[in-house]
């Protein structure tokens, strides 16, 4: 696992239930294979934006942010990407039958699902190159 660097976000990961931090220390390590294994994307800056761990490609500028969290009522989590990017409805097109979907910004996912990783990956990797393409 990833080392935090910064306290704040350790802090965020800790007072999760452990089963859903469990799910989402996996959707973190998730993110950072993904960059580490695109072209283009640099390190990842790990941090906070509206409480919520967040990933930016601040060295490069290559991509957009990459939020996960567990979502407000019951045990379900997402993965989240600015709304106004145009991400979340294109993973519609190109997975329509994948994932389930928050209206223009997130990915989300039932404590019990299996995660679709190659698809998954593929997200990952258009949020982290979004700019590139731009």
């Amino acid at each position: 696992m990833k080392r935090f660097a910064q306290p704040a976000v350790a802090a965020v990961f800790a007072a999760y239930p452990a089963a859903s931090r469990k799910r989402l220390l996996a959707l973190r390590e998730l993110v950072f294979d993904v960059a580490a294994r695109t072209d283009g994307v640099g390190p990842l800056t790990e941090t906070l934006k509206w409480g919520q761990p967040s990933y930016l490609t601040l060295e490069t500028g290559s991509g957009t942010t990459v939020r996960i969290d567990c979502l407000k009522t019951g045990d379900r989590y997402a993965i989240y990407f600015h709304c106004q990017s145009g991400l979340v409805p294109t993973f519609r097109e190109l997975y329509p039958d994948t994932f389930r979907f928050e209206g223009k910004r997130a990915l989300t996912f039932e404590p019990g699902d299996r995660l679709p990783l190659r698809a998954l990956r593929h997200c990952i990797a258009l949020a982290l190159t979004h700019h590139l393409r731009k």
